[in-house]
């Protein structure tokens, strides 16, 4: 089954899952709340249609998504208790990937016991794309628009709080407090229904953005002394080493938003945060106001995304990848500039 950017018949997908008994939910790593809330929203769903369920993810929950994490619902990968039971599911279900190879252990056990795998996203992805079920809209503005779609089609009940709790976290996430470019009617309509099963907006909104720890506001300065402008101010970079990391004792968690930080600098149409990973290896994540096209620059350096919000990696030290990824993306961006 292909639904790579077609019309989805949600009624077939839901056909597929209710047919199936011992279901396992996962998302990427370095979770966001996009694939977090999307899996915590069909986990309450299925439970409460007497599925064997669980949600396992390859990396830990950020500490800013505790309060969807109730009775330990997200699971952290752990090879000598998970593989056990995985082995056994009858549906692999994976939410907003982008690209199944950043489930890390978790597409290793699925293509070790050949498990099913339905891939719900609104990622672009390609015709090899390696699902036995691939559902994608990339016109969706989150995978929790998609989820809510499926619940639809799935439901004759209305959804239950702990339901709304998930999909209003994925769909707030992803279109950026429903204000990016992506945010349509149906995110509105949704955050509506929400509010009507009794989701409290204002406290999400809070554990989520209005949480910095200590450590997190001194790697932002630093963040922030190292801004670069270039090509007229249109474009912002800035990095963050891993000697700064240390430095104030921050975790990746601290580093949620820098990239939208920089774009949201007057003038500034494409920004880009580099993060050393280890010594050989970089993470570059790009962001755009609209009127730059930042995937195919991500694609570039063999990463991906939406055309406003891509990332990719680099295996370099940071200081030859700072050179390598900003005289590309410079001229890239000015290619766009002058067309």
């Amino acid at each position: 089954m292909n639904y790579n950017n077609s019309e989805i018949n949600w009624k077939k997908i839901d056909e597929i899952i209710s047919s199936k008994d011992k279901i396992l939910l996962t998302t990427h790593e370095n979770p966001d709340g996009d694939g977090l809330g999307s899996e915590v929203a069909m986990y309450h769903h299925l439970i409460e249609n007497g599925k064997d369920v669980r949600i396992i993810n390859c990396s830990p929950t950020p500490d800013m998504f505790d309060f969807i994490n109730l009775d330990n619902c997200i699971e952290t990968f752990n090879e000598d208790t998970h593989v056990e039971w995985i082995k056994d599911c009858d549906i692999i279900i994976v939410f907003d990937v982008g690209n199944f190879n950043r489930t890390r252990d978790i597409k290793v056990v699925a293509d070790k016991f050949n498990i099913s795998v339905m891939n719900i996203d609104h990622h672009p992805h390609p015709v090899d794309h390696g699902f036995k079920y691939n559902i994608v809209d990339i016109n969706s503005a989150a995978t929790g628009c998609m989820v809510r779609s499926y619940l639809n089609s799935a439901r004759t009940t209305p959804l239950n709080k702990k339901i709304c709790d998930g999909i209003y976290v994925a769909v707030m996430t992803d279109t950026g407090c429903f204000k990016y470019s992506n945010t349509d009617t149906y995110c509105h309509s949704i955050a509506i229904e929400c509010l009507d099963n009794g989701v409290n907006t204002n406290y999400i909104y809070q554990k989520i953005y209005e949480n910095s720890s200590r450590k997190r506001v001194s790697v932002l300065a630093e963040m922030i002394s190292n801004i670069s402008y270039e090509l007229d101010g249109k474009f912002a970079w800035s990095f963050i080493t891993n000697d700064i990391m240390n430095k104030h004792h921050a975790s990746k968690d601290d580093l949620e938003g820098f990239p939208d930080f920089i774009r949201s600098i007057s003038g500034v149409e494409a920004a880009l945060m580099i993060f050393e990973i280890d010594e050989n290896l970089c993470r570059m994540n790009f962001r755009s106001k609209g009127k730059i096209i930042v995937n195919t620059i991500a694609r570039f350096f063999n990463g991906g995304g939406h055309a406003f919000a891509s990332g990719a990696v680099l295996h370099e030290p940071i200081e030859i990848a700072k050179s390598t990824i900003i005289n590309k993306t410079k001229k890239m961006i000015q290619d766009q500039l002058d067309a």
